[in-house]
């Protein structure tokens, strides 16, 4: 198995190798890791790579047999250009690169990971070695793995040989001899902060690790997360207190105690990923001429699953009748959920094998009410669903009018109407009828017949008829028959005229059956003459003179009105000389 290094953590290509390493990890501990046992550091042992020679292995190991780790190992608890502390091999040689005097943020954007490094920094990388280069392996090269290798070169032999210092991902930190013909030599060489070689006298004596001479920054008060830990639900790190104060923060989440890939703002929301693990937060200040400070959150208690709220309840869109096709329309989540199935049942019993958002009704399903729950669900949310929505009974069909119906009858007072029926499918279907006065139901008028009464007189009068059949819809709109003409009543007039000398006087009275005195105005002719009165309680009186002798008529015109015929009357008088 080629050497595998790097730990980014930003972007979020990483974070997946990340995830894959931390498997990988969890069977190899054992083999490759450093064991500490009562506060000392032990070396594993450690396979010689072929073609290159290891000169010691570990922190303490190293040391004691004089070779420097520059003090990393006492600062690998640290992230450098966002690498992943501990021991990995983009943290160790950006740490390197910092105490050669560079800043520690990373100097090209994108990929931290080893195999990038070459790449992102092509104008100052080559194939010729350097003390203080940093010697990089691209992805596959050499015996390298997929996510590539850097290391420190500590010394140039010659230009078929160097010495490395390195530290490794699940592994841990080295000197090593490699020759060109090894099969193990670089891809390049990045010379960032080249330096002049000096030549060893030999092995020095163990020496306490080196530490960093800036001034520390110094936390007062611990960062804190705020926040609900349920997948979903965002949470917030305060930055603590701090002295002096910082210029700058950076941020590292991490769940389970591994650090989450892409996590570093100031906020982050729980994935499926982190459920059922607790959160902390490594806040790291910085500014410039002091040496940056690291402080951890508390943990939160685990992750729970999250929750899904409804926002607009489901309806049900369509007509419950067979072949036609239920839908369900207008439900919405939030988050929006990973699936959506539904369940259908029909009289209280579920249709099997019916999850989708529609369902066609069949005969089998004729007379039952059918309902439907919308049911979510998404990795690390708790399922949901909302109450069922249901239809009325399903119908099998709907009664049509095919003729309409009629009225028959006089618009009159005391006058028998009659329904004359239209025709219908199904043909059995029952029929109730009501009665309408100017579109208002007339109590307990209900037959296929009804007679005109002094209250409808000078009304419209129709007739709803109301089709009803068991399983099947009424008709889209109840067949309405009607009379054109108003109800009226039919008027009498009564003369009484009067003659005398060269004169006539005509009194007038005029009824009408359903209605008290009759009102309106009537034209009086005799002769040649006329007269229009005005009827008072149903009595008038006119008087014509002078008027020549003889017998002539007397004629009487009644207007017609809303609530009355119109009515004529002649009777004979004669004028005296």
């Amino acid at each position: 198995m080629g050497l595998e290094c790097p730990k980014v953590a930003p972007m979020r290509r990483e974070a997946r190798i990340v995830r894959w390493w931390s498997t990988l990890a969890s069977s190899v501990l054992v083999a490759t890791l450093l064991v500490v046992s009562g506060g000392a550091e032990q070396t594993a042992r450690t396979a010689p790579v072929a073609g290159s020679t290891y000169l010691c292995s570990g922190y303490s190991g190293c040391r004691s047999a004089g070779y420097s780790d520059d003090g990393y190992g006492a600062n690998n608890g640290r992230m450098y250009w966002l690498m992943y502390s501990g021991h990995n091999c983009t943290n160790y040689a950006a740490y390197r690169m910092i105490r050669a005097g560079m800043p520690n943020s990373r100097p090209w954007s994108g990929s931290g990971m080893a195999y990038n490094w070459g790449k992102a920094m092509k104008s100052i990388t080559d194939t010729k070695p350097a003390v203080g280069a940093i010697a990089w392996w691209d992805r596959y090269h050499n015996g390298i793995g997929s996510s590539g290798h850097v290391a420190y070169v500590e010394k140039v032999v010659s230009a078929t040989e160097i010495v490395i210092s390195e530290d490794s991902w699940n592994g841990t930190f080295h000197w090593r001899s490699i020759t060109r013909s090894s099969g193990r030599w670089p891809s390049g060489f990045i010379h960032f902060r080249d330096v002049k070689q000096v030549e060893p006298e030999g092995p020095t004596e163990p020496t306490e690790p080196e530490q960093p001479v800036d001034p520390p920054i110094t936390n007062t008060a611990a960062p804190a997360i705020t926040g609900e830990p349920q997948v979903g639900v965002p949470l917030t790190v305060s930055r603590g207190s701090w002295t002096p104060s910082p210029s700058s923060y950076a941020y590292q989440w991490q769940a389970g105690g591994v650090a989450i890939g892409g996590a570093t703002g100031r906020t982050f929301t729980p994935t499926a990923d982190q459920l059922g693990k607790t959160v902390t937060v490594s806040v790291t200040a910085t500014k410039k001429g002091l040496r940056s400070a690291t402080a951890t959150t508390p943990a939160t208690a685990v992750v729970a699953k999250g929750a899904y709220a409804n926002v607009t309840a489901p309806a049900l869109d369509g007509t419950p009748m067979l072949d036609e096709e239920l839908t369900v329309v207008g439900g919405s989540w939030s988050p929006a959920p990973e699936t959506i199935t539904y369940r259908w049942r029909a009289g209280g019993k579920v249709i099997q094998g019916h999850t989708e958002s529609s369902l066609v009704l069949t005969p089998k399903l004729a007379g039952k009410r059918v309902s439907v729950v919308e049911v979510v669900k998404g990795a690390g949310f708790a399922n949901a669903k909302m109450p069922s929505v249901s239809t009325e009974k399903v119908w099998e069909g709907q009664i049509e009018v095919t003729t309409p119906f009629a009225l028959a009858g006089k618009p009159e007072l005391g006058e028998q109407l009659t329904v004359a029926p239209g025709e219908y499918t199904p043909a059995d279907a029952e029929v109730t009828y009501t009665w309408l006065r100017d579109g208002v139901a007339i109590p307990d008028a209900v037959g296929p017949t009804y007679v005109t009464t002094a209250a409808d007189l000078g009304a419209q009068i129709t007739v709803s008829a109301a089709l009803s059949r068991d399983s099947y819809l009424p008709p889209a709109e109840a067949p309405l028959a009607g009379l054109e003409e108003l109800i009226r009543t039919r008027p009498t007039v009564s003369l009484r005229p009067v003659g005398k000398r060269r004169r006539v006087a005509v009194g007038i009275r005029v009824t009408a059956p359903g209605l008290g005195p009759v009102e309106g105005r009537l034209l009086v002719r005799f002769g040649t003459k006329q007269e229009w009165v005005t009827l008072d309680k149903g009595r008038a009186r006119v008087v014509f003179a002078p008027v020549a002798p003889g017998v002539r008529k007397v004629r009487a015109f009644l207007q017609a009105g809303q609530t009355a015929y119109g009515a004529v009357e002649r009777i004979p008088v004669r004028v005296l000389r």
